[in-house]
């Protein structure tokens, strides 16, 4: 059997104490603002961003977790820590848009808050510091699921903020009374249409499906032309983590002459370089050998 195991994930350990600690300070002004105004509005988005502060805190616990090293119990670790972590991340984030377009609809028809300005400034730092944390794992969004359900909340509460900031401020010039509930639908709803890819990515590879960016096609196809591969069974392609994938599979060599360790060097740089697939294990057989394979114990392709 052969082993290949990628670098280490980039640290963002630091970028999440940084989000988190900025999160808890603007959740502390906006509560002490809401009630000083009694404005509801404000006090129910301090409660949605300390929510949100409980979404980095379990990214962050996640990426930690996966840090842990493999043992008799749990021999990869705890790396699907940050797929389940996505999963959770997405869930709450879809709920909580939900939770926001059920407040939107109530308050249609109702009174805007008469203390807008407040509102504005408020709202207004809340812009500044949502969009500096999502800036924070912009880049790692793009490569890490578990990343990007972190950029995902903060990106949110961004535009979420942004839009009471407009809204206020057109109550402020129009009255437009129904202004503030329609611009929370229309956040959720993009919320929700950005969040959804990120729930169903994590839901798959919480069941041990093949990630998206692998092309299972053309791996088969890769070891149906192999010279020295006669065939190839139970052949399982499956995500570690949200950063690292592992394929596993069966390979029958073309001839008995060849040398096990040369086929197994060549597959592996092939899977490596090719898929980026860092983590393989291969059992070689022989033709003899493996017709003691029980056709309902393999899986062929």
């Amino acid at each position: 059997m052969s082993h290949d195991h990628s670098h280490s994930p980039q640290e963002y350990g630091k970028l999440f104490a940084i989000g988190i600690a900025l999160n808890i300070s603007y959740v502390a002004i906006e509560a002490f603002y809401g009630w000083r105004i009694e404005s509801l509005a404000l006090l129910a988005d301090a409660g949605h961003n300390l929510g949100d502060v409980a979404g980095l805190l379990l990214a962050w616990a996640a990426l930690a977790a996966g840090k842990i090293l493999p043992n008799r119990k749990h021999t990869f670790g705890w790396k699907k820590a940050s797929i389940f972590a996505s999963f959770v991340n997405a869930t709450i984030l879809l709920t909580a848009m939900g939770a926001l377009a059920w407040e939107a609809i109530s308050r249609l028809g109702q009174d805007s808050p008469t203390q807008a300005s407040t509102i504005i400034w408020v709202a207004g730092v809340g812009v500044l510091i949502n969009a500096l944390t999502a800036w924070l794992f912009i880049k790692g969004s793009k490569e890490d699921l578990n990343i990007r359900g972190a950029f995902l909340h903060m990106a949110a509460d961004a535009l979420v903020s942004l839009a009471v900031v407009i809204s206020a401020a057109l109550y402020l010039q129009w009255q437009w009374q129904w202004l503030d509930p329609v611009m929370s639908l229309l956040v959720a709803a993009v919320v929700v249409i950005g969040t959804w890819s990120l729930f169903i990515k994590s839901l798959h590879l919480l069941f041990d499906g093949v990630p998206v960016d692998i092309n299972t096609r053309s791996i088969i196809n890769y070891f149906n032309n192999h010279p020295h591969i006669y065939r190839f069974h139970d052949l399982h392609i499956w995500a570690i983590s949200t950063t690292e994938n592992s394929l596993s599979v069966h390979l029958v060599k073309e001839d008995e002459s060849i040398e096990n360790s040369s086929l197994l060097t060549s597959v592996n740089k092939d899977i490596h370089d090719q898929y980026k697939i860092f983590h393989t294990t291969i059992q070689i057989e022989t033709k003899e050998f493996s017709r003691q394979c029980a056709s309902e114990h393999c899986t062929d392709y």
